[in-house]
C-alpha cells in the first residue's frame, strides 16, 4: 500500500491560509479530495480558500498566480487515470513539473494531491471517502502547511 509509512503531520496554522486549487474531472473522487483537504485545513486553524479548474493540467497555471500573490501555502488536487494512449504520461509529466517550478520559483510550499493511477478504483480508494484507504487531499494540505511553518521559521 503506497500510504505506508505516512507521517502523522499535525500543525498549528492559525495565522496562515491555504489555497486549494481542485479539477471538476472525477466528480466523486474530487468531492472526497476536496473534503479532506478542507477538513485538514480546519484542524490545523487555517484559513482556507477553494479555486476550481476544468483539469490537472490546468492546476500549475493557477498555483502560479496565486504564487504570485503571495500565497502561504496551496495545495493541488486532480485526478489522473491512465488510459489506452500516452495522455496520461503528458498531463502527468506536465502537472508535476508545473508544481514543482512554482514551488521552486516562488519558494512557496505547493501540496501535491494529484493522484495519478491506473483504474478508478485506485483512486476511489485514495479519496477520502468512507471506505477509502487514505486520504491524499489532506496529506497535501497537511504537507503545505507544515512546510509553510519551517519556511516561515527560517
Amino acid at each position: 500500500m503506497s500510504g505506508a509509512g505516512a507521517p502523522v503531520v499535525e500543525v498549528d496554522a492559525s495565522d496562515l491560509t491555504v489555497e486549494i486549487v481542485a479539477s471538476l474531472w472525477h466528480t466523486e473522487v474530487m468531492d472526497g479530495l476536496v473534503a479532506g483537504a478542507i477538513r485538514a485545513a480546519e484542524k490545523a486553524g487555517a484559513a482556507y480558500r477553494v479555486t476550481r479548474v476544468p483539469g490537472a493540467f490546468e492546476l500549475p497555471v493557477v498555483a502560479e498566480a496565486l504564487a504570485r500573490k503571495g500565497a502561504d501555502a496551496i495545495a493541488c488536487l486532480g485526478v489522473v487515470i491512465r488510459g489506452g494512449t500516452p495522455h496520461f504520461e503528458y498531463v502527468c509529466d506536465a502537472v508535476t513539473r508545473g508544481l514543482t517550478d512554482v514551488a521552486r520559483t516562488h519558494a512557496t510550499p505547493v501540496g501535491f494531491g494529484i493522484l495519478t493511477t491506473d483504474d478508478d478504483a485506485q483512486a476511489l480508494d485514495r479519496a477520502g471517502l468512507p471506505g477509502s484507504s487514505e486520504d491524499k487531499g489532506a496529506e497535501a494540505v497537511e504537507a503545505a502547511l507544515a512546510t509553510a511553518l519551517v519556511l516561515k521559521g527560517l
